[in-house]
């Protein structure tokens, strides 16, 4: 039983590894075709994310809204509902906290800071919880919905930052930053490390034992894996499709409430910087459990930090990381299609 078990483990692992290495393969290769130095032009990108403190610094932060709008797709994913909604939903939470930000910078820090968070959380929460009504009860694909949302919630914040929550000196279309009770705590100079960190990796853990620990999880895996079985099996599917969208919308409205105090400070234009979309890439290669999106998303953060030294090193474009996340998807969609493709043969012999 126990060699069954790492047998699974090892082959769960075999995907997201061979994957990755394909991918960096094919970019090192497109880098030596352009006529540059492959292997100081990646060996560049690995210094430039770990080779000093402030790299390394940088690296953490640019995982933090990785980790956490990955671990809300995922979480969405295993209830079998493909939420393409976080960058909406990312974008809500970071709205409402830069609402109610004025309100409550006068209540004391962790208050304060608390009550940013949970506006937050509702504002992601009810995101997420409207495309899976909108798919419970007028059967509208979730796909096309929480897409449709997403644009919704840019127009929202092109209106706040052009309008009602334009800083007060109206020169730029931005809001006023966040006051200092606000922000999260910073740590390790020179470094932008901050205390949101702790809140990335203690939702994993939550969402750990939410999935794999309680009757919750278990109810929302059994209706991911079939949710014919699961409603024979008396699950309200129904029901657990909307608390499954409501826990992930808040869990990525939550990273937007994170990026504005521990980072931006303010709410402008384009927020979100495709956040919500790279999650698709980081819960898929993270195989939708919460310790390989952690894992997923310091790479895709090594990437993103990378990129700039890279690019001073060696002259090549840090676009081509971008390159190189979307061959790990592909790897990985091409991994599980043939799965897919080799169970459905098993089993129709």
């Amino acid at each position: 039983m126990m060699g069954g078990a790492l047998r699974q483990r090892t082959a769960a692992l075999a995907v997201p590894t061979a994957a990755i290495g394909g991918a960096f393969l094919v970019g090192g290769a497109i880098i030596q075709l352009a006529g540059y130095d492959a292997f100081k032009a990646l060996g560049a990108l690995m210094v430039g994310a770990f080779g000093s403190v402030y790299g390394l610094g940088e690296t953490v932060v640019r995982s933090c809204p990785l980790l956490l709008t990955g671990l809300a797709v995922s979480f969405a994913f295993r209830c079998g509902i493909w939420n393409i909604g976080a960058e909406g939903q990312f974008l809500m939470g970071a709205l409402m906290a830069a609402w109610v930000a004025p309100t409550v910078s006068g209540w004391g820090g962790v208050f304060g800071t608390a009550s940013v968070m949970a506006v937050s959380l509702v504002a992601g929460g009810t995101w997420g919880a409207l495309a899976a009504g909108l798919k419970v009860w007028r059967n509208v694909q979730e796909v096309i919905s929480t897409i449709m949302l997403n644009f919704i919630a840019i127009q929202l914040i092109g209106f706040a930052v052009h309008g009602p929550l334009m800083e007060t000196a109206a020169q730029f279309p931005q809001t006023d930053p966040v006051a200092q009770t606000l922000r999260l705590t910073r740590g390790l100079a020179p470094t932008r490390i901050h205390t949101g960190i702790l809140v990335g990796l203690l939702t994993a853990g939550l969402l750990y034992v939410l999935l794999f620990r309680t009757a919750f999880g278990y109810r929302i895996r059994a209706v991911g894996l079939n949710p014919d079985a699961a409603h024979a099996a008396g699950i309200d599917v129904s029901r657990s499709t909307i608390a499954a969208m409501g826990v992930s919308g808040a869990i990525a409205g939550l990273a937007g409430a994170v990026e504005l105090t521990g980072v931006t400070f303010r709410l402008y234009e384009d927020f979100a910087g495709g956040y919500g979309y790279t999650a698709i890439a980081v819960a898929l290669l993270g195989r939708l459990h919460p310790g390989g999106v952690l894992l997923t998303a310091l790479l895709f953060g090594a990437l993103e930090t990378g990129a700039s030294a890279m690019q001073r090193a060696a002259g090549v474009s840090a676009v081509l990381v971008y390159v190189i996340q979307a061959l790990i998807l592909l790897f990985v969609v091409t991994a599980a299609v043939f799965e897919r493709f080799r169970a459905q043969r098993a089993g129709g012999r």
